[in-house]
């Protein structure tokens, strides 16, 4: 973590104006400055900075704070995402309390960059790749495409600039085996991968000469994880929180097409499916996901994994699989255009995707496998919300030819297992990581305490419970423990991500409730709403609120 004393001594050298005068123009209007908002659709300047209180206010959104909290919103950053930036800008060395942190970052990853997009452009073969993919060379400088020489020759450019093989390898641009070091790229047209911030944390590299195989990715180190990052997230966030919308594809070709298309709200994963992991980053600005996949087999299985997995965490959107053995980037290169466009607009849901899966698994002829087939589609239903069972129970019921109340969906929380006869308790992912992160991060455990009360949770009040008072030994505590597909949440910024977006939809549904009872009296009803309105404003500004019976 970053250490208060740094934070604040970076915060004594911040002026806001110079902070927010880097991102949006600003006019004198006596002691203060005035803009348009740009944090909403803003007709006149509503949006104040003040020079003498170091604070910025929008009468019309109501957003405001500090250099910070601007950088944050602004960027779409957590907050010591936002202070490293800031501290980069700023020329200001941050300390730590932790030894993970403590070393300044190596300027190893960019000098690397440099040096490979410097080799780009003398390597007729890699320019010639990129040129017949279709490729601008607009695209080239925006992405930081390169071109990574032989292992000699990289090894030689580190130790030439200072750097040394230890330091190389931390940051997975090289190896050691054997008592010989080793470039990781070789040969391979290089592929800069960026935090949310900006910053590179690795590299992918596409090899042209026929390498066994055809793309690599840094390995896992104390900067990059591949199953948290999705490629050029921090090209497209601004147009994913101004469109609602994120398209997620299989390869960094397809994005940069994407993005040469207009579609500059396209991300991809980096060799890797879609992980719990990846949820935090997702929910940034709640977009509609739509998943843009081959529709090759192992495209087909990673999009059905994705859709379950977001379907079961409450995302909106879809799946789209292109076929004739063509993905995005061919489709943009052959200038397909509106076509990609039409089928952005109309992707298949995810429920109905997966549910379209279940049952092509079985032969639909025979009784005995519909049956099967009607036990499968029901135990996925009940990972999803009470309303998407409701909505999408008379789907399952038609695909079957069956009446929607042989569908059982609603039966104390008791699920049948495929094929077998046997009841099994039902499981929802977010209770239980938010259950393994209690267990495993005890640390994180105050944030919890006073903003959930076992009594809020759906499926695992009784595991909630037994976690807060650390009763580790019980077997469901075990059996959670042990669960290596629950992905806890590993940090303090993640954690209150994820508990925001929870207690946000849990007093909305608060809310509905109260408006309809009619058994309370107008005084004490208009009282209650007041209350969880207040929650809501809160937890839309990104404060947590304390639990209240």
């Amino acid at each position: 973590m970053i250490a208060n004393d740094s934070i604040e001594q970076l915060k004594s050298r911040l002026d806001i104006l110079d902070v927010v005068g880097s991102y949006i123009e600003l006019k004198k209007a006596g002691a203060n400055f005035k803009a348009p908002c740009p944090f909403h659709d803003d007709k006149s300047p509503s949006f104040v900075v003040s020079p003498s209180k170091q604070i910025y206010h929008c009468f019309g959104c109501g957003a405001g704070g500090d250099s910070i909290r601007f950088v944050m919103e602004y960027e779409k950053l957590s907050y010591p995402e936002a202070i490293e930036k800031l501290a980069t800008q700023y020329n200001f060395s941050l300390q730590y309390t932790d030894n993970q942190h403590q070393q300044k970052r190596s300027q190893l990853l960019d000098k690397l960059n440099e040096y490979y997009q410097t080799l780009l452009t003398h390597h007729q073969n890699a320019l010639g790749y990129l040129k017949e993919r279709g490729i601008f060379e607009s695209s080239v400088e925006k992405f930081g495409i390169g071109y990574a020489p032989s292992s000699a020759q990289t090894l030689t450019y580190i130790q030439k600039n200072m750097f040394t093989m230890r330091e190389a390898i931390e940051v997975g641009v090289a190896g050691h085996e054997n008592g010989k070091s080793f470039a990781r790229f070789i040969e391979r047209i290089t592929f800069p991968i960026f935090a949310i911030n900006g910053t590179i944390v690795g590299f992918g590299g596409r090899t042209i000469i026929g390498h066994q195989a055809k793309y690599v990715n840094s390995p896992q180190t104390k900067l990059f994880n591949k199953s948290k990052l999705l490629y050029a997230y921090n090209f497209a966030k601004d147009a994913i929180y101004k469109n609602r919308q994120i398209i997620i594809t299989e390869g960094y070709l397809d994005v940069i097409m994407l993005h040469q298309a207009g579609f500059t709200n396209a991300v991809a994963t980096l060799g890797t499916a879609l992980t719990a992991e990846h949820l935090p980053l997702l929910r940034k600005g709640e977009p509609e996901i739509i998943m843009a996949y081959d529709g090759d087999n192992a495209g087909t299985v990673a999009a059905l994994k994705a859709a379950k997995l977001l379907s079961a965490s409450g995302f909106n959107g879809g799946v789209i699989l292109f076929g004739d053995g063509m993905d995005p980037a061919d489709m943009v290169k052959n200038g397909k255009i509106e076509e990609l466009n039409n089928l952005f607009r109309h992707p298949k849901s995810f429920v109905e995707f997966v549910i379209d899966k279940i049952l092509g698994t079985y032969d639909l002829s025979s009784h005995q496998s519909k049956q099967e087939a009607l036990e499968e589609g029901a135990i996925y239903l009940k990972t999803l919300s009470p309303f998407l069972q409701e909505k999408y129970q008379s789907y399952l019921a038609s695909l079957l030819g069956v009446r929607p109340s042989f569908v059982k969906v609603e039966s104390n929380n008791l699920v049948y297992t495929n094929k077998k006869n046997i009841k099994v308790p039902q499981k929802d992912a977010w209770e239980l990581a938010l259950i393994k992160t209690i267990l495993e991060y005890p640390e994180l455990l105050d944030q919890v305490l006073d903003v959930i009360d076992p009594s809020i949770l759906q499926f695992h009040q009784r595991e909630f419970a037994l976690a807060l008072n650390n009763k580790k030994d019980m077997s469901e505590l075990m059996a959670i423990s042990m669960d290596e597909e629950i992905i806890p949440f590993t940090s303090y910024d993640t954690l209150k991500i994820e508990l925001i977006w929870f207690l946000t939809n849990y007093y909305n549904q608060e809310y509905k409730k109260i408006q309809s009872r009619s058994d309370i009296g107008f005084e004490q009803k208009a009282f209650l709403i007041r209350s969880i309105r207040g929650k809501i404003s809160k937890l839309q500004r990104g404060e947590l609120v304390a639990y209240e019976a």
